[in-house]
């Protein structure tokens, strides 16, 4: 089958654009958040294309005054992967790799109209490949850019004006394989307790971007993991590697919420860095699909467009609830250079502690810090 893709050199297989290898799982996605320079306000979105679902879904989450307000979007995607919208969500590429619009029409009571630029070139993050036991379980790459906003957001009849001196954000790109849609009805052989300890702290610094990300397996090992500084303007090529990453954390006493963390780094000529997070907010990704229990990226409802909006007040939500245990906290972040060199700024510092992790203290699947 023949589509617009197909004008673009994009293939990955043999095939027309339309068919993605052999893994059901397969997945391409686009992330955003941003947030006001104070931290009161926070939006975050994502669109998901699965091309052997054959199901395109998206949702917008804005995180204000302690509630945050969902709508979900869902069609099928009738095998074309260049139409890149759902109802009244799209996303426009305006220039590749530096430029992208971002636009929902008014639905159920929001509207957002915006721009994301990018502050430098994105990050690469090392290809994500773990299985579990026979199974893969991820297979995928990510790019990473941090940027400034610019546009108009609208919450059940309040407009905020979004422009770039006061808002800055993230966005991501990511492919590959990874669990989508209904769950394996076929059990793990033989059965396995669930671990995944996560961690992704994009940050916007005044005139410098920084990213760190880590995967842990239940000993603490790094199985995945990158810090990089991002001057404004980098090119490809220019970034700024830093190495020897550890990240200490302290846990709100009973739960794996992050209290309060320190990141330790070494730049190439050996001088230590720190990056301080204190956090505002939380941020709940079921909100925009990440472990939702109906809405879970790639499923099912239906041919025609679906929308359904949600309102949650995160503070009130139960941690340890399977489908609240992966948020973003709005985090404050100073960093500490050499020569006493220091500047403020503020992230997302993203969280998903599941199972063990001995470093942290955590022996069964949701047992909280002491």
């Amino acid at each position: 089958m023949l589509t617009a893709g197909d004008e673009y050199p994009i293939h990955q297989t043999p095939e027309p654009v339309a068919y993605a290898g052999s893994d059901r799982n397969f997945y391409d996605r686009y992330f955003f958040n941003g947030y006001s320079a104070d931290g009161k306000t926070f939006f975050a979105a994502a669109m998901g294309i699965y091309p052997h679902l054959n199901i395109i879904d998206a949702a917008v989450s804005v995180l204000r005054d302690g509630k945050q307000h969902s709508v979900f979007f869902s069609r099928s995607l009738n095998m074309e992967r260049m139409n890149t919208f759902v109802g009244g969500f799209s996303v426009e590429v305006i220039e590749p790799l530096k430029r992208v619009r971002l636009k929902v029409e008014e639905t159920e009571g929001i509207a957002l109209d915006v721009e994301f630029e990018g502050r430098a070139f994105p990050i690469e993050e090392p290809r994500f490949t773990r299985r579990q036991g026979p199974r893969m379980l991820m297979d995928v790459t990510r790019m990473t850019q941090n940027g400034r906003w610019s546009g108009i957001l609208r919450l059940d009849g309040h407009e905020f004006n979004v422009t770039p001196d006061s808002w800055m954000g993230t966005r991501d790109r990511s492919w590959g394989v990874r669990p989508i849609g209904a769950q394996d009805t076929q059990p793990l052989i033989p059965a396995l307790p669930p671990q995944f300890y996560w961690i992704w702290t994009p940050t916007n610094f005044p005139n410098l971007s920084m990213f760190y990300h880590v995967n842990h397996d239940e000993a603490g090992e790094a199985w995945n993991t990158r810090a990089v500084l991002a001057m404004d303007g980098a090119g490809q090529g220019e970034l700024i590697h830093l190495e020897k990453p550890h990240m200490d954390i302290k846990y709100a006493r009973g739960t794996r919420r992050m209290q309060s963390a320190m990141l330790h780094l070494e730049d190439g000529q050996g001088n230590p860095h720190t990056v301080s997070f204190e956090p505002m907010g939380s941020f709940l990704m079921k909100g925009i699909g990440y472990g939702h229990p109906d809405r879970r990226h790639g499923s099912y409802h239906g041919e025609e467009l679906s929308v359904l909006r949600e309102d949650y007040e995160p503070g009130k939500m139960p941690w340890q609830d399977p489908e609240n245990l992966h948020i973003q906290e709005i985090a404050m972040a100073r960093h500490q250079g050499p020569d006493g060199l220091s500047s403020e700024g503020i992230g997302a510092y993203e969280q998903l502690f599941l199972g063990p992790h001995v470093p942290s203290g955590f022996k069964d699947i949701l047992d909280g810090a002491a």
